[in-house]
């Protein structure tokens, strides 16, 4: 590791250096012809130079210290256009998309701006997939199957709106400093006939998950009309007795899409 750059607790750093696990980063992004690249939190720089092999690509760094760094480790690929580093938070750039075309994200970001960034991927139109590498409980809350103990409004958003795999599992090791938990790298490519429905159907999720130990009935009935509920429950066949976790994914946009009528 750069010897004068020290990971910040407050960014929730913690520098990928196991070349290993870079190359299976790399080994594991989609054919990019005709998207964009977009890196969030290059860190050091390992992944980035890896990535700046095959691929152009933007990136967005937080921290001024590692900005500088950057800079001047890549200073031919900025200069050249092959590497556009942006400083400042991707959340606060964000706004409507990264992009004005297609795009793929790959990042190795902190743990605690993880949903954040799923969401804003999935809300953005342009945004066709990521290789994020997380905390390896979000990852199973993405990918958890109806019933299990992980499965939550995470996991049914992730199943409608995308097609999701944990590819493999990073200890602690490969990092400096090493996290409390163990990380797992997830590849996410988003369904396009879904486009446009997130705001609508995350909201009803967030209704129907609002207090996970009753069911989804009665987590419903604050909102929606009780004889509509009874209609479209009779007519989807959903018992009434089923907490908002023991429904699969399709049969909560089904619902979804019927309330929303």
């Amino acid at each position: 590791m750069v010897n004068y750059i020290k990971a910040k607790k407050h960014f929730g750093q913690n520098f990928l250096t196991d070349t290993t696990v870079v190359d299976k980063i790399i080994e594991s992004m989609p054919d990019m012809e005709g998207l964009s690249l977009i890196e969030i939190g290059p860190g050091l720089g390992d992944l980035t130079k890896a990535l700046l092999g095959r691929y152009a690509l933007s990136a967005y760094e937080v921290d001024e210290d590692l900005y500088e760094h950057l800079n001047k480790m890549f200073k031919e690929e900025i200069k050249t256009g092959r590497l556009e580093l942006i400083l400042g938070d991707v959340i606060e750039h964000w706004h409507k998309s990264l992009k004005d075309s297609p795009y793929f994200i790959v990042a190795n970001i902190p743990y605690y701006i993880t949903t954040p960034i799923i969401h804003k991927a999935y809300e953005d139109r342009n945004c066709v997939g990521m290789v994020l590498m997380m905390q390896k409980e979000v990852a199973l809350k993405l990918t958890a199957a109806v019933s299990s103990s992980e499965y939550s409004s995470l996991s049914i958003l992730t199943s409608v709106l995308s097609d999701a795999s944990i590819l493999f599992d990073v200890p602690k090791e490969a990092f400096n400093p090493p996290p409390k938990v163990t990380s797992s790298v997830v590849k996410i490519e988003k369904k396009r006939e879904f486009e446009g429905v997130f705001g609508g159907f995350k909201a009803y999720l967030s209704k129907a998950f609002a207090s996970p130990r009753k069911t989804l009935k009665k987590n419903l009935s604050n909102y929606f009309d009780q004889k509509r509920l009874f209609e479209v429950f009779d007519e989807l066949k959903i018992d009434t007795n089923l907490r908002p976790h023991e429904i699969a994914a399709g049969l909560h946009f089904r619902l979804f899409n019927s309330l929303a009528d």
